[in-house]
């Protein structure tokens, strides 16, 4: 009777412990559910946390509007240019203003490979009084002078006969001083009026692409005001206005919707006394304008860059001077920083710029 006794208690055992694992899968489900709930209540927390914050501490919006603190690439020697491939380029320093230094690269014409060679900073503004025209390109936000499709553009333009000057603003690259409108603008017009003393009577374009067409167009109105405006000024991926931009920029399509975005995320940038306004700008300008733009361009639409043209093309400033929109097809694949690869860009300058174009030797 014990034996049977103990042989029907066996089955019970199993049963026990179906029921213990199933409590513990339970239990684990739970633990798993609650961190689950725990994180999502935290980037919750967070994704309401940061427009508060951005309202709080304003300068965190012109950091981001900068992104002067991302050098990339990382590891390059600024006062190499022959580093990046750039055999005929001299590294120079300037002083804008007192306790600003802003570095400067100088690319002469392709032509000129040879004879740069070993040459010191001053045959390289000599050169600058060669029959040869000038671009002065402004660079847009993050990294420095030294970036890959930066120094892409300089070897095409290069190629195609022009001296290309080219600087990273206070606050880039090993440029000494604090990023601000102002400041960017005013080191701009420091190097326009450094090249006019050195360049004579040769054609010295603008270029400016993304946020350095906020910089460009600020630069030309001031020197149209002053009347001493440049031979042409090139736009590439520009938009309307700083708010305009940041409204459109993929970053904000999480908060685009967020009620009070314009209080929360556009007003601490004005306030910040940003504002790189195109479309007021080119409503003062006096001299030809060529616009670029790729289709596919993710960070400033493509209709940015069509509005800022259709806002320039009537303006009373312009009816003596060219104003031209050139899109580039989104089945090219240029994005925002490409355009120097198009085989039409040499055609596009060599048609616009005219009678400007580069000498020959």
């Amino acid at each position: 009777k014990q034996n049977l006794r103990l042989a029907g208690k066996r089955p019970a055992e199993p049963r026990c412990a179906a029921d213990a694992g199933m409590k513990r899968a339970l239990g684990r489900r739970k633990g798993l559910w609650f961190r689950l709930r725990k994180i999502l209540l935290c980037i919750l927390g967070l994704y309401v946390a940061i427009p508060f914050l951005i309202k709080l501490c304003p300068g965190i919006q012109a950091k981001l509007i900068f992104l002067n603190f991302v050098r990339v690439p990382y590891f390059i020697d600024l006062k190499k240019p022959q580093d990046q491939g750039l055999n005929h380029t001299c590294n120079y320093y300037l002083e804008p203003e007192e306790d600003v230094t802003i570095g400067v690269w100088h690319t002469v014409p392709a032509v000129w490979w040879k004879d740069a060679q070993g040459k010191d900073q001053m045959w390289y503004e000599d050169a600058l009084a060669s029959s040869h025209p000038i671009i002065l390109y402004l660079h847009g936000n993050a990294g420095t002078r030294g970036g890959d499709h930066r120094v892409e553009l300089y070897k095409v333009l290069s190629s195609l006969g022009y001296h290309v000057v080219t600087f990273d603003y206070r606050g880039w690259g090993d440029s000494v001083g604090t990023p601000s409108e102002r400041g960017m603008t005013y080191d701009a017009l420091h190097v326009f009026d450094w090249i006019k003393a050195r360049s004579g009577d040769n054609p010295v374009y603008i270029w400016g692409h993304s946020l350095g067409t906020g910089v460009a167009t600020n630069l030309v109105r001031r020197l149209c005001e002053r009347e001493t405006p440049p031979d042409a000024l090139i736009l590439e991926s520009p938009f309307t206005n700083i708010r305009e931009e940041a409204k459109s920029h993929p970053f904000s399509v999480i908060y685009r919707y967020f009620p009070g975005f314009d209080w929360f995320f556009l007003d601490p940038i004005t306030s910040s006394g940003i504002k790189f306004a195109n479309d007021e700008n080119v409503k003062h300008i006096s001299c030809s304008l060529l616009i670029l733009h790729a289709e596919d361009d993710p960070v400033v639409p493509f209709q940015l860059g069509r509005k800022l043209y259709n806002i320039a093309a009537p303006s009373r400033s312009f009816r003596d001077f060219k104003v031209q929109f050139i899109p580039f097809h989104s089945d090219l694949g240029y994005r925002h920083k490409y355009i120097y690869k198009s085989p039409e860009l040499p055609r596009i300058l060599r048609e616009f710029l005219g009678k400007s174009e580069p000498g020959r030797q």
